[in-house]
């Protein structure tokens, strides 16, 4: 498959700092080959080392990664946005071009975390979304495609 016939991704989520930079690492980690993936937030938040530490477990390196307003790609002629946030799909802005938005919301680790009484508990809740959101991403492009039949 050649650059022209993979499909653009984007993974949005309201910071850009954990959901969707983990959705990215998964996707270029697993699907590199059939999908062009980028990831941005309504806002920018930085990114969440508890999400490069998890990602990092699981052998994929997101650790260069920077946290990126969606305003930043909108030149972009995306095939798909998919949000992992209920805010990010409330709030998505309208995409030039053929951009199809898909709704795929994941729990919000520092959220899931912030009453964690210890580090182990804490990142529990990192490791539990990173692998959902795997799971999601193992099996794009066709989850994406089915809505277009």
């Amino acid at each position: 498959m050649t650059e022209k016939e993979k499909i653009k991704v984007l993974f949005l989520c309201t910071g850009n700092s954990c959901r969707s930079q983990m959705a990215e690492g998964w996707a270029k980690h697993l699907k590199s080959d059939r999908i062009e993936a980028w990831s941005a937030g309504i806002e920018t938040h930085g990114l969440n080392p508890n999400a490069v530490k998890v990602m990092d477990e699981a052998g994929v390196d997101i650790s260069s990664h920077s946290s990126k307003k969606v305003t930043e790609l909108m030149d972009i002629d995306f095939d798909y946005v998919v949000t992992v946030c209920g805010h990010a799909n409330e709030t998505c802005p309208v995409f030039p071009g053929k951009a199809k938005v898909v709704h795929k919301g994941f729990g919000d680790p520092p959220l899931l975390a912030k009453d964690a009484k210890t580090r182990e508990e804490e990142l529990s809740h990192y490791r539990r979304i990173r692998d959902e959101i795997k799971a999601f991403v193992e099996q794009l492009p066709e989850e994406l495609e089915k809505g277009d039949e």
